[in-house]
């Protein structure tokens, strides 16, 4: 069974180490972002080069 994290704010800061960091741990990693395009797809990256896997999701959830 995959388990998965959904994470707001994850493109930077806090938000983007708690992505890597659940990544690291064998979640797949939602990272939900509202504007930062490059910093999201650098989190996915970071993601990746950390040896899990994400989705980008752009919206406001406010």
């Amino acid at each position: 069974m995959s388990k998965y994290a959904f994470v707001t704010g994850g493109s930077r800061g806090i938000g983007r180490a708690v992505c890597v960091k659940l990544a690291r741990m064998g979640f797949c990693v939602v990272i939900n972002y509202v504007s930062n395009d490059d910093a999201a797809r650098e989190t996915l990256r970071l993601i990746e080069e950390a040896g899990g896997s994400g989705e980008l999701l752009k919206f406001d959830v406010a």
